[in-house]
C-alpha cells in the first residue's frame, strides 16, 4: 500500500508533527497530513503489525488531531481516524439486505471429498488442470462490508446470508478495517467485500486476563469473543476488545471510470486479494498459495493443518476456490454454496486429560445419563470439563475407569466426546466404574427395557423428571410459555410454587412479587404467557406432554386423528400403527401413556385449568402440488426455517413424517446433514433432494 518513498516521506512528516504536538504548535494547515500520518501508523500497527512509532507518539498525534477538530467541526471529515469512535448504538441492529446473498461452503473432510469437487470442477470449466487459490479458513464472525465512492457506507453481520444486522458503528471500531479505501484507483464506484472478524489468541488471553482482574467471568473462546462483540451495545467496549478483521472475498463491484491506468481490475481471486491488501485491508495476502491441480492442494492442506497451533489465531480448515474469476462464473452456484469453492476442515481438536468422577442425571423419561467429570482441559479455545458418557455400555465400551488418561475431542469442534482410555498408563489406583442400581434422586429402582441400552427410573414422581417435563413442556416448540424458562422452574420448584404441570396454572403470583427481578410487568408477561399457552393447537400439547418417542410431526399426526385428545385412550396399538409414520415402538408408547391412569388424571387436572384438548378440526388441504407426498427434513436448510419448509408441505397437501422409513418419499438435505442421510441412501424408495428441488416442486 506505501511503497518506501512514501514510508519515508510519512515518516519524516511524522517526527516534524511531533516536534509540533511537543511545542503546542500543530496548526489547522497540518490537519491533512496529521490524518495521513495516523492511517499510516494504523496500517504499520494493525495490518503489517510492524510499528514504526510508540503508542505513546501515536497517542499524542491522535489527541492533537482530536483537539483540532474539536475547535473546528466544520472540518471533519467522514474517514478521519478520529470517526471511529462512536458514543453507543441504539437498542436495535436495523435488518439490512446483502447486495449478494452470502452463502455457506460445501464441506469436505478428507482427500477423496477434494478429488471429487476436483473431478466436478473440471468437467464444468472443460479445463484438464485447474489453478486454484488457498486460504486459511478462519474461525471467528462473518461480515460485509459496503464501500461507495472509496468511503465506507455499512458493515452487517451475515445473518441468515440474504439479510444481516447493520453494525456499521462498531465496525469502525476494528482497526484493521479502513475507513476510506481508493477503490476509484480501480475504476470501482461501488463494492461489497466479505471476510471473518476474530480475536487473535494473544488478545484473547489478554482480555480474559483483564475480565479475572475484575472479578467477571471470562469469555469461552476467540470464536464466540469475536462473534458476540459485533452485537454490544456499547461501541467503546467492542474497540477494548482488539477485535481484527480478515477480508478475503469481493462479492460484489459496480464500474466507473478508473483514476489511473496503472490499475485494473482483477481478474483472479488472488488479484482480488493482492488488491484488498495493497488498499490496506488485512487480506490474506500473505497466507495465500496458488497451486495447479489438487494434489498440491491435498499436500498443502495437510501441512497446513500441522502447524494450525503455531497461527496467532484460530483456523478451522483451508478455502480452496478455482481462481480464475471467469471460470468461477461459468461453474456458477447453487441455492446453498458456490461450486467454485469448497472448505477443507481440520480433525476435531484433541487433548489429554484425567477421569476424575462419574455423575448421573436423570432426564424428563427417566433415562439415566452418566456425565464424565475430568481435569479441566483446553480444547479449540474451550475449556472442557464434563463430557457424557452416554450409558453404561458406552462406559463398558471405553474400558473407562476412575483415574484413566483419557483422550478428549471436540466432536465437529463443538461437542465434547472421549475417544478412548489408555490401559497402558495405569498404575493399579484406578477404579471400576459401577453403574447405579437405583435412581440418583429419587432411589427408585432402574430398569432396562429389552432392546435399549439406557437405565431408566421409572418413578414418574421422581424430582428430577418432574423438573425436566415442566422445562419440556414450557418449551419454545411445545407450550411456549416465554418467562418460564429453565432457571424460573428449578427456582419455583425450590421454593414450592411450583410441583408438577398442572401448578404451572395455580402460581402464586403474589409470592413471585416479593422475588427480586419480578416487577408488575414481568409478572403481566408471564401471567399472560401461561394464559395463552391454553389456547395452542392440539399438537403442540400432545408434543408437551412429552410422551418417549413422539415428536413434532407424530404429534400432529395424532391431534389429526382425535377430535378429543382422552380418546386416544380407546385406540389398540394396532389401530395407532395404521396412523401415518406410526410404528410398533412408538405406538407401544402412545398406549402406554393413555393407559396409565396417573396420565389420564392429569389430561383431567388440565382441562379443569381451561387448556384446550379438543381439536379445532381443520379441512385436510389435498389438492397441492406436494398431496398424497411425505417429506422430512435434515440438516440446516440455506434459506428456509426448519418449521416454514414443513408448514409449506403441508399448505401444498403433503405431510411430515419423524423419521425415515419405507414410507418416506423425500428426504430435503441441508448442511451438516446427519444420521437421518445415512439411512436414506440404503432406502431406494427415497428420493434426496436440496431445499432448491423441494422449492421448485412447489412451485412447478
Amino acid at each position: 500500500m506505501y511503497s518506501a518513498s512514501a514510508t519515508q516521506t510519512l515518516q519524516q512528516q511524522t517526527k516534524q508533527l511531533l516536534s509540533s504536538v511537543q511545542a503546542h504548535s500543530v496548526s489547522e494547515k497540518e490537519i491533512t497530513v496529521l490524518r495521513d500520518a495516523l492511517r499510516f501508523h494504523e496500517y504499520r500497527y494493525y495490518i503489517l503489525n510492524d510499528p514504526l512509532i510508540s503508542d505513546f507518539e501515536y497517542d499524542s498525534l491522535y489527541k492533537a488531531l482530536e483537539k483540532i477538530e474539536a475547535d473546528q467541526p466544520s472540518i471533519i471529515t467522514p474517514d478521519s481516524p478520529t470517526q471511529r469512535v462512536a458514543k453507543g448504538l441504539g437498542t436495535d441492529f436495523q435488518k439490512v439486505t446483502h447486495l449478494v446473498p452470502m452463502l455457506s461452503l460445501e464441506n469436505s473432510y478428507n482427500a477423496d471429498d477434494l478429488i471429487d469437487w476436483d473431478r466436478k470442477a473440471k468437467e464444468l470449466t472443460g479445463k484438464d488442470v485447474v489453478e486454484y487459490c488457498a486460504e486459511p479458513k478462519f474461525d471467528g464472525a462473518g461480515i460485509s462490508l459496503i464501500y461507495e465512492n472509496d468511503l465506507l457506507v455499512r458493515g452487517a453481520t451475515r445473518g441468515d446470508g440474504t439479510e444481516g444486522e447493520d453494525i456499521t458503528t462498531n465496525i469502525k471500531q476494528i482497526r484493521s478495517i479502513p475507513l476510506s479505501a481508493k477503490f476509484s484507483d480501480y475504476g470501482i464506484k461501488q463494492i461489497e467485500i466479505r471476510g471473518e472478524v476474530l480475536m487473535t489468541k494473544k488478545n484473547f488471553k489478554a482480555y480474559n486476563d483483564q475480565l479475572a482482574e475484575e472479578n467477571l467471568p471470562p469469555l469461552a473462546n476467540p470464536r464466540n469473543a469475536a462473534s458476540g462483540s459485533l452485537r454490544i451495545k456499547d461501541a467503546k467496549e467492542v474497540a477494548r476488545r482488539n477485535l481484527e478483521a480478515f477480508l478475503y472475498h469481493v462479492g460484489y463491484f459496480s464500474k466507473t471510470e478508473a483514476r489511473s491506468t496503472k490499475y485494473k481490475v482483477p481478474q483472479s481471486h488472488a488479484a482480488a486479494l493482492s488488491m484488498l491488501w495493497n488498499l490496506g485491508f488485512r487480506s490474506p495476502e500473505k497466507e495465500k498459495k496458488i497451486i495447479k491441480g489438487i494434489e498440491g492442494v491435498i499436500a498443502h492442506c495437510k501441512a497446513y493443518e500441522e502447524q494450525r497451533d503455531e497461527l496467532p489465531y484460530e483456523i478451522d480448515g483451508m478455502v480452496i476456490k478455482v481462481n480464475d474469476l471467469e471460470l468461477q462464473d461459468q461453474m456458477g452456484m447453487t441455492s446453498h454454496h458456490p461450486r467454485w469453492a469448497i472448505a477443507y476442515k481440520f480433525k476435531a481438536r484433541q487433548a489429554t486429560s484425567k477421569l476424575r468422577a462419574v455423575e448421573y442425571q436423570v432426564g424428563r423419561t427417566g433415562a439415566v445419563t452418566p456425565v464424565a467429570k475430568i481435569d479441566p482441559v483446553p480444547i479449540g479455545g474451550v475449556t472442557v470439563t464434563s463430557i457424557s458418557l452416554h450409558n453404561a455400555d458406552f462406559i463398558a465400551e471405553k474400558d473407562l475407569r476412575l483415574g484413566d488418561s483419557v483422550l478428549v475431542e471436540r466432536a465437529g469442534d463443538v461437542i465434547p466426546y472421549i475417544v478412548k482410555s489408555f490401559p497402558e498408563l495405569r498404575n493399579g489406583s484406578e477404579e471400576e466404574i459401577v453403574f447405579p442400581t437405583h435412581c440418583p434422586v429419587c432411589n427408585h429402582q432402574l430398569v432396562k427395557p429389552e432392546g435399549e441400552a439406557v437405565w431408566r427410573c421409572t418413578n414418574i414422581n421422581c424430582e428430577a423428571q418432574v423438573v425436566e417435563r415442566i422445562i419440556h413442556y414450557n418449551s419454545k416448540d411445545a407450550m411456549d410459555i416465554r418467562g418460564m424458562g429453565e432457571a424460573n422452574v428449578r427456582k419455583f420448584y425450590d421454593l414450592g410454587f411450583l410441583k408438577d404441570i398442572p401448578s404451572l396454572y395455580q402460581l402464586p403470583y403474589e409470592q413471585i412479587k416479593t422475588l427480586e427481578g419480578f416487577g408488575a410487568k414481568s409478572i403481566d408477561n408471564l401471567r399472560t404467557a401461561i394464559e395463552h399457552s391454553k389456547t395452542q393447537p392440539l399438537y403442540r400439547f400432545i408434543y408437551a406432554l412429552g410422551i418417549r418417542f413422539v415428536g413434532e410431526a407424530t404429534a400432529k399426526t395424532l391431534a389429526q386423528s382425535v377430535t378429543y385428545l382422552p380418546d386416544l385412550k380407546n385406540k389398540s396399538q394396532e389401530e395407532l400403527q395404521q396412523l401415518e409414520d406410526v410404528g410398533p415402538k412408538v405406538a407401544s408408547a402412545i398406549y402406554e401413556f393413555f393407559q396409565n391412569k396417573e396420565n389420564i388424571e392429569l389430561l383431567k387436572q388440565l382441562e379443569e385449568l381451561g387448556v384446550q384438548l379438543k381439536n379445532e378440526q381443520k379441512e385436510i388441504y389435498t389438492g397441492g402440488n406436494l398431496s398424497g407426498l411425505t417429506f422430512l427434513f435434515t440438516g440446516t436448510l440455506p434459506t428456509l426455517k426448519r418449521s416454514d419448509a414443513e408448514k409449506m408441505v403441508e399448505e401444498n397437501g403433503g405431510s411430515i413424517l419423524s423419521g425415515v422409513s419405507a414410507k418416506l418419499n423425500y428426504l430435503v438435505v441441508g448442511e451438516d446433514a446427519g444420521s437421518k442421510l445415512e439411512k436414506a441412501k440404503k432406502l431406494n424408495t427415497v428420493k434426496i433432494i436440496s431445499e432448491e428441488e423441494f422449492l421448485t416442486m412447489i412451485k412447478n
